[in-house]
């Protein structure tokens, strides 16, 4: 076996692709949309790369590859909280514990010759990248923006010295035939006594000017979170590019302040993993097809993003977009919500989600280990 540094474009495109074609891949892999992915390692277009150092290995077995990962260090992120953290992203390999061993090597030695003293993975270079392996739930699905490994890789990760560093746990919510009518009327009372009101969308023009107002609110409310960095306005720039020919503005609810602030949002979208298995990860020249067709035909919602404003937290606001989402979920015909990743610290918005219904139905385990 030998380790390779990643050089040249056409290594770069091995990388990416390699996961589609590794031998042991689960038997419900979903891949990404490659032009997505092929944009994210490239700095030109992914500004939070900019800020990272980076290496990318592969292990080559008689000519034959057999694995990759990725290693990167957020220095920015790094000075701000006073540590010297290494992270290890994107560690695909065949079932094979030499393999594993090599890869995670190569970046550990890379990471000590840039001074860094520990490690955790996966992860990349910010919380909105996939991350952590997923140890529970194989059964179900992969959804958009999470881990698809297969469920022998944490095993040979954790041969290789790794530890839990932390969980992030996705609830499932079952869709209520009718929300009770004591939610409405606690939303109702929440938002009288908060003066807010709930906007909601019809169509994508009415939604883009809230595109950066709340992204905006992400910033503010999202910095405690692990490896969390602020986007930056070309960052906004960039997700809204991405996700709003995704959007159905139905399922974008916003909660305003008497001026017109957004003090709390959440953003779902109908499940698209059947159709990105179909499209085989490409769009065209009729994979858009497959995942317009596949949307329609869903019948669970998956999360993308929400937040509260600190200042307005344990204020009920977390309820009045659940009780608007799963009113919108059941006039629509879903019946499942897919809560995206939670940290498994984050009592707050596990309460919530458990309170209307949720349970934990996936498990993704961040992984560390001192260099």
């Amino acid at each position: 076996m030998e380790l390779c540094l990643v050089r040249t474009k056409a290594d770069l495109r091995t990388f990416i692709r390699l996961p589609a074609s590794l031998p042991g891949k689960r038997p419900n892999y979903v891949p990404p949309l490659w032009s997505e992915e092929a944009a994210w390692h490239d700095p030109r277009r992914n500004p939070a790369l900019r800020d990272c150092a980076t290496v990318r290995f592969l292990v080559r077995d008689k000519g034959v590859v057999t694995g990759r990962v990725m290693g990167l260090i957020h220095g920015a992120y790094n000075a701000e909280h006073q540590e010297r953290t290494a992270r290890f992203y994107q560690l695909d390999a065949v079932d094979h514990a030499p393999t594993v061993r090599l890869l995670l090597g190569g970046v550990e030695d890379w990471a000590r010759g840039q001074g860094m003293d520990r490690i955790i993975g996966p992860f990349g270079s910010s919380d909105k990248d996939p991350q952590g392996l997923q140890v529970e739930g194989f059964e179900h699905v992969p959804v958009i923006a999470t881990a698809t490994n297969p469920s022998y890789l944490p095993g040979l990760v954790e041969a290789c010295g790794y530890s839990k560093h932390t969980d992030c746990v996705s609830y499932q919510l079952r869709v209520p035939e009718k929300v009770p009518e004591r939610y409405h009327r606690v939303a109702a009372y929440v938002l009288r006594s908060e003066g807010s009101r709930v906007l909601t969308f019809k169509n994508r023009r009415a939604l883009k000017p809230w595109i950066v107002p709340v992204l905006d609110l992400v910033n503010h409310t999202y910095s405690d979170l692990l490896g969390f960095v602020p986007l930056s306005g070309p960052e906004m720039r960039k997700l809204a590019d991405s996700y709003l020919p995704l959007l159905d503005p139905e399922f974008v609810v916003v909660v305003v302040d008497p001026s017109d602030r957004p003090v709390a949002f959440v953003v779902a979208v109908p499940d698209l993993s059947e159709g990105l298995q179909r499209a085989g990860g490409r769009l065209f020249p009729f994979g858009v097809l497959h995942i317009l067709r596949a949307m329609r035909r869903a019948r669970q919602l998956d999360l993308l993003l929400g937040a509260v404003r600190r200042d307005h937290q344990g204020h009920g606001l977390t309820g009045v977009l659940g009780v608007h989402l799963l009113a919108k979920a059941r006039e629509r015909g879903f019946s499942t919500i897919d809560s995206h990743l939670v940290l498994e610290t984050n009592t707050r918005m596990r309460a919530q989600m458990e309170r209307l219904g949720g349970t934990v139905y996936k498990r993704f385990r961040i992984y560390g280990k001192a260099l």
